[in-house]
């Protein structure tokens, strides 16, 4: 099969004048290397074109499909969070009704708000040991759909950003004893079902609708996605259309290079990369399963995505922003995440022996510190993914359409947001425009800004002690 990147190096190399875009014309310009430019270029002569694909995207394509088990795939170059909206608009109904876990990422609400649709929500169990959310589970999705009969899909996001994975083959036999789509974000597992000893993913379970970053997990560019589609409850000829729409008409070739080059070396080498993946995985955390202070959600359960190494500190004296901080300052580790009482670190096909050895000799060297402290007990702790929603909302759309304005973040309770919270990473909103502001929700804020965490659709005034929400602006005449 003939390769996208083999293709543009040659055509790079070549001798034909370029009296197209991009406006580079394959030459080095101002101080980036010149060898980025040389197979940039656009929808020539040879190179097929990703909205029409009748050539070698095509085949590279169905390569994508045949590698993940989905009956036809599409590569993405706006990311999954064009999937996501492709998805979700091609499944629903302008106005219509999705039922989706509250956890999804904003491209979701995006896509609510785009659509006007109406969502119900799925809430994920709280996993107390660890602060985080659990993934969703049949029975759960199961209720959601009694209580929402109307729904026309439903989406559901496993791995979760943590790395919670779901049943997903017992969500897909709920959902389409319905007769309506399942959509699952599997935006961090595009390396899942490729090995022995690795879980499935959402395409061999039965999923219609599957979305994966393929930079997430796999040595793809960043941006670089994959949308898989199966059975015939989604209407493929509505999905390329919102596929046109949402994807950019330019699409990148090093991006789709890229894409093409990562699901080939999962073809060629996966077999020992998933081995070595397994095994170093396990090395580490048999040496730091003698940790007394540091906790570790185990993976290779099948819940748990190995690639996700989650170090609890609530038996320290330290929170997650500070355990972030130390790992980078003092040993040079730049870690995905900090949640409020947690570190979240990666590891993927590409980490080599030496990146385990750094996190696992880092930690140790933080224990025996901590035998010195003599920290106490452990913390209390809550999630900073905990929702707490009033029990009155207005509608996404008209929430996010209505004039808004800046309110005293201890002033806001009872009030109606008008933009998104999220804290980032991973981008899953804790307010959407609509819900009603609560003060347990308050007291949050405050608390995930006191630990250092980031915290966006919060403006902080003057030495930060002033915090402003935007609420939906009040009609003061009604009392007149």
């Amino acid at each position: 099969m003939e390769h996208l990147y083999e293709k543009l190096s040659a055509y790079g190399e070549g001798d034909i004048y370029p009296y197209h875009m991009p406006g580079h014309k394959r030459q080095g310009w101002g101080r980036l290397p010149g060898e980025w430019y040389k197979t940039d270029i656009t929808e020539i002569d040879g190179f097929d074109n990703l909205h029409q694909a009748e050539g070698i995207l095509r085949e590279l394509q169905e390569a994508a499909s045949r590698l993940y088990g989905a009956e036809e795939s599409y590569y993405l170059v706006n990311g999954s969070t064009c999937g996501i909206l492709a998805a979700v608009s091609c499944a629903v109904s302008f106005g219509g009704h999705i039922l989706m876990s509250r956890n999804c990422h904003k491209s979701a609400y995006h896509a609510v708000y785009l659509r006007r649709l109406k969502p119900h929500y799925l809430y994920p169990d709280y996993l107390e040991q660890f602060g985080i959310l659990e993934a969703v589970t049949p029975e759960q999705v199961r209720r959601g759909l009694d209580e929402a009969p109307e729904a026309e899909a439903v989406l559901v996001v496993s791995p979760t950003y943590e790395g919670r994975i779901a049943d997903l083959s017992g969500i897909a036999r709920v959902v389409h004893e319905r007769g309506i789509p399942l959509i699952v974000d599997e935006a961090h597992g595009a390396h899942l079902g490729m090995a022995e000893g690795f879980p499935g993913n959402a395409c061999q379970a039965g999923a219609d609708l599957v979305i994966h970053s393929v930079h997430k997990t796999l040595p793809a560019l960043t941006q670089t996605a994959l949308l898989h589609v199966n059975g015939n409850l989604a209407d493929r000829d509505r999905l390329r259309r919102f596929l046109h729409i949402y994807q950019t008409s330019s699409p990148s070739y090093p991006l789709m290079a890229s894409i093409d080059n990562a699901l080939e070396f999962v073809r060629l080498h996966g077999e020992k990369a998933f081995g070595q993946f397994r095994s170093l995985y396990g090395e580490m955390m048999e040496r730091l399963s003698g940790c007394r202070y540091f906790r570790f959600l185990q993976g290779g359960s099948g819940r748990q995505d190995i690639g996700k190494l989650l170090i609890s500190v609530r038996r320290t004296t330290l929170t997650g922003k500070q355990l972030y901080d130390r790992l980078l300052r003092e040993y040079h580790l730049q870690t995905e995440m900090a949640g409020r009482d947690f570190v979240l670190a990666m590891f993927t096909i590409n980490d080599k022996k030496e990146a385990y050895e750094r996190m696992t000799e880092a930690l140790l060297d933080m224990e025996k510190r901590m035998e010195a402290d003599n920290p106490e007990g452990e913390k209390s702790g809550s999630s900073p993914f905990r929702f707490f929603p009033g029990e009155k909302s207005i509608p996404l759309a008209e929430a996010w359409e209505r004039e808004p304005e800046n309110v005293a973040l201890e002033e806001s309770a009872g009030r109606y947001a008008a933009e998104f919270v999220n804290l980032y990473p991973p981008g899953v909103p804790i307010l959407v425009p609509g819900e009603q502001i609560t003060r347990e929700f308050c007291r949050e804020i405050r608390e995930n800004l006191k630990n250092g965490l980031t915290v966006q659709g919060i403006v902080q005034e003057g030495s930060g002690e002033r915090l402003l929400i935007r609420a939906v602006k009040e009609d003061r005449t009604e009392n007149r």
